[in-house]
């Protein structure tokens, strides 16, 4: 029964370590464009976007570390101490997040400082939109069934992620088709509330992986 257990572990794990690797590709693509088109355009929200990817791939690394350094052999209490190092990681990176949007966007509403439209930025929302919900569906259903915390928190900011789509789509969409300067700053701090709350559960969950361990 045990090596049944660990060997759909170790398939579990494989198919956590591909979502991951396919994470840190499509996320480092993603940040290139929309910091590029963000730049170009002067949109917060697109730069945050573009952020936000970079956040990422900080994220899916800390698993991918998780995965390398306690593999489906490890010993319970050797995948807990990584659960909990890539936990902590997570939920810095929804701070991080939260903290540069929340000074960007609130600068570009203070200075009135609108973006220009972006057709790149449009495209990219909607790819985005299409992308995400599937990755993150994978990562939460593997993560589940792995009793994984961490990948499950990660799940949770890949969600995330597809809510930043929409947010940036409908900024842009409504900057584009009402010249509404204001759309785009606004679209940015609407993620805030929910990146923060995230950030703060996955803390939560992390001290709680440290005192089930202590």
């Amino acid at each position: 029964m045990e090596a049944a257990t660990t060997l759909r572990r170790e398939i579990l794990q494989r198919r956590g370590v591909w979502l991951e690797w396919f994470t840190v590709v499509w996320n480092v693509l993603e940040a290139v464009v929309a910091i590029g088109a963000g730049i170009v355009a002067g949109s917060v929200a697109l730069i945050g976007f573009g952020v936000d990817s970079g956040i990422e791939v900080i994220a899916a690394s800390a698993l991918l570390w998780r995965f390398r350094a306690a593999g489906a052999s490890a010993s319970a209490e050797r995948r807990a101490h990584a659960e909990g190092r890539a936990l902590y990681v997570v939920s810095a990176t929804f701070f991080l997040l939260a903290a540069y949007l929340g000074v960007e966007a609130t600068s570009a509403l203070l200075n009135q400082e609108g973006p220009e439209s972006s057709l790149v930025g449009l495209a990219l929302a909607i790819v985005s939109l299409a992308v995400m919900p599937a990755l993150a569906y994978g990562k939460q259903r593997t993560g589940r069934e792995l009793r994984s915390r961490a990948l499950q928190a990660d799940a949770v900011e890949t969600w995330v992620c597809s809510y930043l789509s929409l947010a940036l789509l409908a900024g842009i969409g409504v900057h584009a088709a009402f010249d509404w300067w204001w759309a785009d700053p606004l679209g940015a701090l609407a993620m805030l509330p929910v990146i923060v709350w995230q950030g703060w559960e996955t803390l939560e969950e992390a001290r709680e992986e440290g005192r089930d361990r202590g």
